[in-house]
């Protein structure tokens, strides 16, 4: 065992996946694999194969995942499961009286651990649908596999179960400098969003956000807002067009608003932009799996890493700038000139916001 971590970040989906591929092929141990999405294409198949060999040489395989974000059945894991690996959907789809609220409950943790040793924690999910999204995941050998092992036991234990313990689910974990800051679903205080509070109002000079929607509720606006009047550089990194055009149009309803209150805002212009970042004044940071929106902080179990570790702030750092090569300034102009049927349907959309 480590006695201290070692940090790689990965933007690079592809590289992503061939770095996983080939750490589940070298397990001896065990594997457990957390996620939104798990897709039927090349990718996901890869996956099913590499994790199906790693059962068949003993090691215990568990996957964990999220029936609403991913399009595979219990069938597409048959040889997997019969073999001996242990599979669990997170609250399959219930048509209830609560089914609108119940339903967008997700578990959106993405987690990879490899004999109690290795981590993969960021944005990427299992599919060859983002394989040329650009993201944000770290692989971190270390101790710190067993904080996460113990997270990930307890998410596929209550798996199926409707009522969670909510405080543990969102108690922060700590691992020497990296704290684990969890969220459920329905919880009062938002860790996560409390979090990014807490970094706003303490900033000084810079507050950085990357995240692929960028939706935050009235609180956190005006505390960016007033952030910025106080002196403080505000810069937010998001895609031109997501993969949700609907939240595109919703979200470009405030930036008009941020723009004139000296908020920088970039547009990520090669592909969809998923990594989720989050770094104030280059002395903190937090990244993982949380999105910038209401569902994120409603609806989601989410996890991410936070603190002030040197090693991850420099490779946040270096990856932050890269992604402000590729981006566009926001045009103020094209956006106050917009066409009144982009505003009717900005206005007609924000009722759901949460829905987002």
């Amino acid at each position: 065992m480590q006695s201290q971590e070692e940090y790689l970040i990965y933007d690079d989906t592809l590289k992503l996946y061939l770095a996983m591929l080939d750490d589940i092929k070298q397990a001896r141990r065990s594997v457990y694999l957390q996620t939104y999405k798990f897709a039927n294409d090349s990718i996901g198949q890869k996956f099913r194969l590499a994790l199906t060999e790693a059962v068949k040489r003993g090691v215990e395989v568990k996957l964990l995942i999220d029936s609403w974000g991913s399009g595979v059945s219990q069938s597409f894991f048959k040889e997997f499961v019969e073999l001996g690996g242990k599979l669990k959907f997170f609250e399959k789809i219930k048509f209830s009286f609560d089914i609108f609220s119940r339903n967008h409950r997700r578990n959106h943790r993405k987690l990879l651990l490899i004999d109690s040793n290795i981590s993969y924690i960021g944005s990427s999910n299992i599919t060859a649908y983002n394989i040329n999204w650009r993201e944000c995941s770290f692989r971190i050998v270390g101790n710190i596999t067993s904080v996460f092992e113990r997270i990930f036991s307890y998410d596929y234990f209550l798996s199926s179960r409707f009522f969670q313990n909510k405080k543990y689910g969102t108690k922060i974990l700590r691992s020497k400098d990296i704290a684990i800051i969890q969220d459920v679903p329905g919880n009062r205080k938002q860790p996560v969003k409390y979090v990014f509070q807490k970094l706003i109002d303490l900033a000084k000079e810079e507050i950085i956000i990357e995240t692929p929607y960028f939706l935050p509720g009235s609180l956190l606006r005006r505390s960016l807002i007033n952030a910025s009047k106080r002196g403080v550089k505000v810069t937010i990194i998001t895609p031109k067009n997501s993969d949700v055009t609907l939240f595109d149009i919703l979200r470009n309803k405030f930036f008009g608003i941020y723009h004139k209150n000296g908020i920088q805002i970039l547009e990520y212009r090669p592909s969809n932009l998923h990594a989720k970042v989050f770094m104030v004044d280059k002395k903190y940071f937090l990244t993982g799996s949380s999105n910038f929106d209401y569902r994120s902080f409603l609806y989601m179990h989410e996890i991410n890493i936070a603190g002030q570790q040197a090693k991850i702030l420099e490779l946040l750092q270096k990856h932050l700038e890269n992604t402000a090569k590729d981006c566009d300034n926001f045009d103020y102009e094209k956006w106050k000139n917009r066409l009144k049927v982009q505003k009717l349907i900005e206005n007609l959309l924000f009722p759901f916001r949460h829905l987002f």
